[in-house]
Parts: structure tokens; C-alpha cells; sequence
């Protein structure tokens, strides 16, 4: 034991300061009494961390994994099962994620299905993919879309439970005859209409499949929702002859999702534009509030005074009060060696021993003079190391049974005469 503390001591030097206190610093506590000191705030940031696995674990089980109708994506929202059954059928499927490979593959004429979940596409992204692609199929169109790609067509809500028959002159809608539950719902105006516009699968005033051709001669068909393409429901009714009738009716595919770099960073809001107009007054008069305040509750200003104290403070009371510090954070070593430093400090000056005198030289000396096994001696000095408070009091008790016997020792007889040159008892 006493070799694990003998590592831990730090040695002294010339800038320890004078005498054998700057020999005999304060230990710095060990591992082992840091961990326990703060044992607290370790549970409580194994609590956060275990709680945060926790939420990342929940969250990822909740969220589908994933982007939805992505042509590789197994999950119940994604399309791979509608992807591998193309592909099987001798269609060439190509899932991009951005918008120049989406314009080059519609350029050598594959079919363009294009899912934009997220809105990136503004209208000019939308009328560019427009004007290159000679078949489009758009899956739950957003309003850029239907302002470019069919002019009339607007959103209609979804339909209240399933669809009527197709009843339309689509192929693709005409084989799948029905369409499951959860269908979104397009509307055509009379503008539409005129321009060739047709519905399918009614149900209301809407339609959930519309088809038509672009202001640019492109064919178009628009599906309201994506239940005829995702996974879960591929499976029900007349989904996938509908899925698979769109968008196999060409031998190349470009499955176009498109990703955050076909965003227009210029037409992106501002902060500012998304900051409600009542935060910047708020904001200013808080920082005002905060000088204010800073102000009124601060220093004064100007150079500091030394000025003397209106009353005396005695040691004692700042002993003690040093003392329930030490007391608070439970640190024992350190308060032993304040003793020690002590000790060692008294006893060097009534063994006359040199201010440079070194720790173990102070052992030495007063083991010499006790007679007590200089090994014991060092650790009452240097080595124990207290584990509880019973210990601090015992170890503190033979510092000062210690430095007794050392001035009982060198203390002169008291039988011998003083004033007797020659020593002799009275």
C-alpha cells in the first residue's frame, strides 16, 4: 500500500518553498477517491446516456428506415418490391437523386417516375424535367408539379374508402379495374378538361389516377397517392397491375427522387423571412434588460481600493471555517496533509534540523529520538492514506501523540541542576 502512495507523492524541489513543508505538498487524490468524491455525477450522466441510447433506439424503431418509394428501400413505404418485379420483366430501373441524371436519362427517352416527397422542386426545376421527358408519372403531386406539368388539375382531399372503377381509356388504369382503400384525390377543371385531361378511378368529384399531356407534348399521369406503389399495399386490389401498367410501358425507367442539391438555394427563405416579426423587438429589449441589469447588479466602477477590514477576523475561525470545507467535499487527504505539512514543519525546528532538511530526514530524526521504527514513523508522515473519517481523527490523534513524544524526548531533565556546571543532581 504504501508503494502505490510512494508513486503518487510529488517530490520535492527548489520551488516548493522553503523547509521541509515544500518537501511534504498535498497528494492529489487518487482515481479511485475522484470516483467516489464524484460518484453523483456519474450516475447522473450514465442515466443521460443510457436514456439517449434509449430515445435513439425508439427512434429508430419507429422511423421507417429509409426514403419512401425508394427503389431499394424493403420497408413498408419504400417500392423495391415494384422495382424487382420491373426489373423482372426486362425493364432497365435507374433510382437517381439528382436532377441532372434524371434530365439525361429523359433525354434518351425513358420514362421519368418522379416521387418528390419533400417539395424540393420549384417550378422551374419541374418544367425543365417537363420539357426533356417524353412520359411522366408523378406519385402524389405537390402543387409545383400540377401548376407546370397539368395546369387545371388541383388537389381534391382522399377518397372515403375505395375508388369506383377506372372508367377511362387509360391501359394501365383499364387492367387494374379497382384500386385499394387510401387514395388521394385529384380534381380537373374545365380548363384542364379542354386541354385533354381525363380521370380515372372516381369517387366524388375526384379522381385518383388523371392523365393528360404536358403544355410541352409530354404524356402525363398523375396518382394521387402512393399507395399503388409502396410496398404495404402494392399487393391490394388493382395496385400493382396499375404500378406495374405506368410504369413498365417503356423498356428504360429513371426513377427520379429528388435529393437536397436539386433545392434553388437562391428562393430559399431567409431567417429573416422565417422569424416571426415580434422576435427582433424582443431580442433587443432583452439585451437591454441584460446591460441594464448587469448594471445595476455589478461592480462599481473604477480602480479597486484596498481598504483595511472594519473588524478582526481570528484564525481560529478561519481554520475552522477551511476545516468544513474540507469537511463538505469529503477530502480527507488533503486535510491530513495540511496536518502533516504542519507537523512535519514544527518537528524539523525542534529536532534543529536545517530549513532544506528533506521529509525523510525529519524521519530519521525523529524516530532517532523516540525510538520508534522509522517505517511507522514515515507512514504516520507521508504514507497512510485516510478511508473515512475515523481514520482522519486517528491519523491526526498520533500526529499529535507524535509530536509530543518527540519534545518529551529532547526536553532537558528536570532533576538536573541547571545552574550546576558539572550537571550534577540535586
Amino acid at each position: 500500500m504504501s508503494a502505490v502512495h510512494e508513486d503518487r507523492r510529488v517530490p520535492a524541489t527548489p520551488d516548493s518553498g522553503p523547509g521541509p513543508a515544500g518537501a511534504a505538498r498535498a497528494v492529489s487524490p487518487g482515481v479511485r477517491a475522484s470516483l467516489r468524491r464524484g460518484r453523483t455525477w456519474i450516475v447522473v450522466a450514465v442515466a443521460l446516456l443510457a436514456g439517449a441510447l434509449v430515445l435513439v433506439a425508439l427512434q429508430g424503431a419507429v422511423r421507417a428506415p429509409g426514403a419512401p418509394l425508394a427503389a431499394d428501400n424493403a420497408a413498408p413505404v419504400g417500392a423495391q418490391a415494384l422495382a424487382r418485379v420491373l426489373a423482372d420483366r426486362g425493364v432497365e430501373v435507374t433510382q437517381v437523386r439528382s436532377l441532372d441524371s434524371a434530365l439525361d436519362a429523359a433525354r434518351a427517352g425513358a420514362t421519368v417516375f418522379l416521387h418528390d416527397d419533400l417539395g424540393v422542386l420549384d417550378r422551374d426545376r419541374v418544367a425543365e424535367l417537363a420539357t426533356a421527358a417524353e412520359a411522366i408519372v408523378v406519385a402524389r403531386p405537390d402543387f409545383a408539379a400540377l401548376e407546370v406539368l397539368a395546369p387545371g388539375v388541383r388537389l381534391a382531399g382522399a377518397a372515403d374508402g375505395a375508388p369506383g372503377a377506372a372508367a377511362c381509356e387509360l391501359p394501365a388504369a383499364d387492367r387494374a379495374g379497382a384500386l385499394s382503400d387510401g387514395q388521394r384525390l385529384l380534381t380537373i377543371d374545365d380548363h384542364a378538361a379542354e386541354s385533354g385531361f381525363t380521370g380515372c378511378f372516381a369517387s366524388g368529384d375526384g379522381f385518383a389516377v388523371v392523365a393528360g399531356s404536358t403544355p410541352d407534348g409530354a404524356d402525363v399521369v398523375l396518382v394521387g397517392s402512393t399507395t399503388p406503389f409502396a410496398n404495404e399495399t402494392i399487393d391490394e386490389a388493382g395496385n400493382a397491375a396499375l404500378a406495374v401498367g405506368l410504369l413498365g410501358a417503356r423498356d428504360e425507367l429513371v426513377w427520379y427522387l429528388p435529393g437536397p442539391g436539386d433545392a434553388d438555394a437562391a428562393d430559399a427563405p431567409t431567417l429573416a423571412e422565417l422569424t416571426p416579426g415580434w422576435v427582433s423587438p424582443v431580442l433587443v429589449l432583452l439585451v437591454v434588460i441584460t446591460i441594464a441589469a448587469g448594471v445595476w447588479r455589478g461592480r462599481r466602477f473604477g480602480p479597486l481600493v484596498v481598504e483595511d477590514l472594519p473588524v478582526h477576523v481570528p484564525a481560529s475561525e478561519t481554520g475552522e471555517g477551511r476545516a468544513r470545507l474540507y469537511a463538505r467535499g469529503a477530502a480527507r487527504l488533503r486535510s491530513i496533509d495540511q496536518l502533516r505539512i504542519g507537523t512535519i514543519r514544527r518537528l524539523s525546528a525542534v529536532l534543529r534540523l536545517p530549513r532544506s532538511a528533506e521529509v525523510d530526514a525529519v524521519v530519521a530524526a525523529a524516530a532517532s529520538a523516540t525510538g520508534r521504527p522509522a517505517a511507522s514513523v514515515r507512514a504516520l508522515l507521508v504514507d497512510a492514506v485516510p478511508r473515512d473519517d475515523r481514520e482522519l481523527v486517528r491519523l491526526a490523534r498520533e500526529l499529535d501523540g507524535l509530536e509530543r513524544a518527540v519534545h518529551g524526548a529532547i526536553a532537558p531533565d528536570a532533576s538536573l541542576d541547571a545552574s550546576d556546571p558539572t550537571g550534577r543532581r540535586t
